[in-house]
């Protein structure tokens, strides 16, 4: 399970419409992929497709599609959103990671 915080919800239904997708229908697709600094990265896009491997979770009116892959270093991960002067945009705080880099874009296990 992934878990959306309020201020990630109302970001993320603002840049959905943005960008043609509705937060009633469509989906955030979140995943996991190697590179950065810490030797995996967050991924985030907009999607109204799920695929066979795709595991779809709903949490605070967000739809979430995880493939199975990524679901194992996501699980218990809660998006959060940080706007204004210092903030750093999306989140990802999860719990399994062991070490996360400065910008927290990247983590390892």
């Amino acid at each position: 399970m992934i878990k959306v915080s309020d201020t990630a919800k109302t970001k993320l239904a603002q840049l959905m419409a943005e960008e043609g997708y509705r937060v009633e229908t469509d989906f955030v697709r979140v995943g996991v992929k190697s590179g950065g600094c810490s030797g995996l990265s967050y991924e985030l896009n907009f999607d109204n497709n799920t695929l066979e491997d795709d595991k779809l979770f709903e949490d605070n009116a967000v739809k979430i599609v995880v493939n199975k892959k990524s679901f194992l270093y996501l699980v218990g991960t809660t998006l959060e959103y940080s706007g204004g002067l210092n903030g750093k945009g999306f989140v990802f705080n999860n719990p399994n990671a062991n070490r996360t880099c400065g910008c927290g874009e990247s983590f390892s296990l």
